[in-house]
Parts: structure tokens; sequence; C-alpha cells
């Protein structure tokens, strides 16, 4: 299977004429999902006895399967949190995929791990963490806040080993990320939720700490902010919440997954004001900082306390940790063993192109989200819902329900146009169906916006 002959040099060549075309084409078909009994008849049964060969699987791929597939950087998917991948970090996944390296290890990835932490480096520095933090990439938001509360129980356990079996205790704002609930858990954890979808105060915290049962403050072990909603792009007080976690000595998290990658606009920094507080932070560069999927990254203030909580030990695993393959080790610090070195093309996007594109790229995204509500709110028939917030616009159509909203994303998609998805918010304990822009593209234009809500009429 793995003997180099013309098939498979003839279909390397395809393969890169497609992935060049696909690097350089800025306006890519959106793509529109098929059902399963409609692509099964439109392509068939793949995997067969004898194998239906490697061009033919190609071309199955090229003219149905990816057409059945969203592009996540088309400039006018705007739904979600999209994705923008620069063609160098996209070429380099390329790269990164055919170096077959395994990056759990030093001993296996000493040159591209450093390749990664250099990329790391400079997303710490942006947290303005002191001297020490340090961090790891992770598939996405999702293993980095596990991997944060592991750590952060772990932590919590070590100062008190009479709780080794005490069921934890998260507190977290109703409005944070769907993964805090899912992640909680896999740990077995339960979580107090703060009733409030705008911004998560300090005095909120302060309350919920005052309402806790002595039974639940002792099985407290971590507080969840967020530094930059999903929903909205809100970004909640860090400081006066991260002086609680200090002062009460509770591990004190930011998901940052979406927003932070703003920390990279000295524009946008000081709205995180308060971040540096942190025992662990999430940030995606997936997200905001254009690297492809998938990308995560969990940054510690201690990576110490990381590395007790995750280093995992096994006969055939001990000669990573002799003094001749002595390095940092990825896998020390999340719960991933196996891991591919995904902070690679992060790594060479930002070297070749500079810390300065980056920051304006991501001006870009805020400043598209100042002219959208600029334009919501010239138009008679459209509202915002609130003021925009990082690149996040949440809006209204005069009139509409929940089922024209619907009909209108699935038109819009289905034509080729835009996928731009409803949203749900809750004010005055009633729940409302919007719509809503995230901008991540600095490809996206004034004219897709405006074209956009045309479609509204």
């Amino acid at each position: 299977m793995h003997n180099i002959d013309l098939d498979i040099m003839e279909l390397t060549l395809d393969v890169m004429k497609y992935a060049i075309g696909r690097i350089t084409n800025t306006h890519p078909p959106l793509g529109f999902p098929m059902k399963e009994d409609e692509l099964l008849a439109a392509v068939g049964e793949t995997i067969t006895p004898k194998g239906i060969g490697g061009e033919r699987a190609f071309k199955l791929f090229r003219e149905t399967l990816i057409n059945a597939s969203v592009s996540i950087d088309h400039p006018r998917h705007l739904a979600f949190v999209p994705a923008s991948p620069t063609r160098a970090a996209v070429m380099f996944d390329l790269v990164t995929s055919a170096s077959s390296v395994h990056g759990a290890f030093w001993l296996e990835g000493a040159g591209c791990i450093f390749a990664e932490n250099q990329a790391m480096k400079w997303l710490v520095a942006l947290t303005g963490l002191p001297a020490g933090a340090f961090g790891v990439f992770t598939s996405g938001g999702t293993a980095a806040n596990l991997s944060a509360m592991v750590a952060a129980r772990e932590a919590w356990r070590a100062k008190d080993p009479s709780k080794r079996s005490t069921r934890g205790l998260i507190l977290a704002a109703i409005s944070a990320h769907s993964s805090v609930r899912s992640m909680a858990k896999v740990i077995d954890a339960d979580i107090v939720s703060v009733p409030t979808e705008d911004k998560f105060e300090a005095a909120q915290l302060r309350s919920a700490l005052d309402g806790l049962s002595p039974g639940d403050r002792e099985r407290l072990f971590a507080v969840i902010a967020t530094g930059g909603t999903t929903n909205a792009g809100i970004i909640d007080d860090l400081d006066g919440i991260g002086k609680i976690c200090r002062n009460e000595g509770i591990w004190y998290h930011v998901d940052a997954a979406y927003g932070g990658g703003a920390l990279a606009s000295r524009r946008a920094r000081k709205l995180f004001h308060g971040i540096d507080l942190a025992d662990s932070i999430t940030i995606d560069p997936h997200k905001w900082l254009f690297s492809p999927y998938d990308c995560g990254a969990v940054i510690y203030r201690d990576p110490e306390l990381a590395r007790v909580a995750h280093a995992q030990e096994g006969s055939y695993l001990d000669i990573f940790s002799d003094p001749g393959a002595k390095g940092f080790n990825p896998a020390d610090y999340q719960i991933q063993l196996t891991r591919r070195v995904r902070g690679l093309p992060l790594w060479f996007s930002l070297a070749m192109h500079g810390t300065e594109r980056y920051e304006k790229a991501i001006n870009r995204g805020i400043e598209l989200a100042q002219i959208a509500g600029n334009l919501v709110r010239r138009s008679p028939h459209t509202q915002l819902v609130r003021d925009p917030s990082l690149s996040c616009v949440l809006f209204r159509r005069i009139g509409w329900t929940a089922d024209n909203y619907r009909d209108w994303t699935y038109q819009n998609h289905k034509s080729g146009y835009a996928l731009v998805a409803p949203t749900k918010v809750r004010q005055h304990a009633e729940t409302e169906t919007v719509a809503r822009f995230c901008f991540i593209s600095p490809d996206t234009t004034e004219d897709d916006i405006a074209g956009v809500l045309e479609t509204m009429k």
C-alpha cells in the first residue's frame, strides 16, 4: 500500500492542482448540504474490497462531496464563528500533514514543537500573564476548556487530599459557551449558572458566591468568565471577577476562544483588562487568528500545575522523560496524548506575514461589525438588538417571526449567496429570535453586508 507508483504520482499532481486552485480562490462556492440518501445515490458505496481507485474517489470528492460541504472561509459566511485561514496557513497545513510528525513529545517532534512554541510565546505575551506562563495547542476550545478544568480541579484537590473524591463545582454565567457544560459532564462536576446573558459583572459573582451553601462553597474549585461570547461578542468584567477569584483563592479561567484573537489588536486589547489575572485562558487560533481547523490553545499561569494533572505514565513512555530526550512535551499539558503539530500552520503564517498584518486583519473584522451596525440603523426594516461588540452584530428584521428567519437563512444559503443564521436572545424574561453577523474574513466587503440586508426586504 505504501509503494510509490505512477498512479500515485499522477494523483498527487491532481491533488496539488486542486489544492492550489482552492488556496488561491478568494470566493469559493459556499456549498449546501445534501441529505444522506441523496449523497448515497450520487456517490454510491465507496469502501469496497477491491477499492474504487484514487482517480474515481478524488473525482467523487471534487464533483459531489465538497459541494455538499460549507466553505467556512466564504466572505459571506457570517454565521456561527466562521474561519478565514490565511493561504500561507492552509498551504503549511499540507506540509504539516505530509511531514508525518508526532507532536506529543520533544523526542519525536523537537523542531516542529520549537516552532509551535514560537507562536505560543507570542500568544502568551498578548495576555499579559507573568513570566513563566505558557501553553499548548489543542484541537479546539472544548479540549482547551476541558484541559484547564482538569488542571484546576487537580490543583484544588492537591491542596486538600480529603477532597480527592469530592464532586467539584464550577461557577459560570449562563452566557458561557456550551462546551463549558459539556466539559463539566465529562469531568463529573456541577455547574452553578449566574443568570445573565449580558456582561458577567463582579457584583454578580460576589452575590453568587454569597448565595452558595457552605457545602457548595467547599466544592467550588473554579470560576469561568468569557472574553467574547460567541453569541454577541460580550466581554465579561474580567478585572473585577479576577480580583475576587484571587482574593478568594479560586482558580480563574477565561474562555476567550472566539474573542481572544482581538488581543492582537492594540485598539481592542484594553477591552480585555484583567485577563492577566487568569490562571488559565482558552484561545482558538482557528477562529480569529486565521488558522485552519483544528487549532485551539490553552495557556496556564503556572504550567507545572497542568503538567502534574495531565502527564501520563507507562513503561513505553519512560523514554520521553529521559534526560537525553528532555524538552517541552505538549502531551503533558492537555488531555490528548497523540497529537499532530497543529500549531505549525499558525507559526508559518505569523513568520511569513508578521504580527502587524494580523493586527490589521483583526481590526478589519471589528470595523466590519461597526459598518454593519450603521447599515442596520439606517435601514427602515431592521433594528439593532444591541450595539456591535468585537465582530458580532445582533439585529432584528421588524415584524419577522422565527419561521421567517429560518426560511430566509435557507433561501440565501441554498442559492449560494450567503450563510447567515438566526440566533436567540433573552431580554426582559422573553426569548426572541434575531439575525446575527460574525465577521472574521477580511475579504468581506460593505457591499456583501448591504446585499445580505437587501435580501430581508
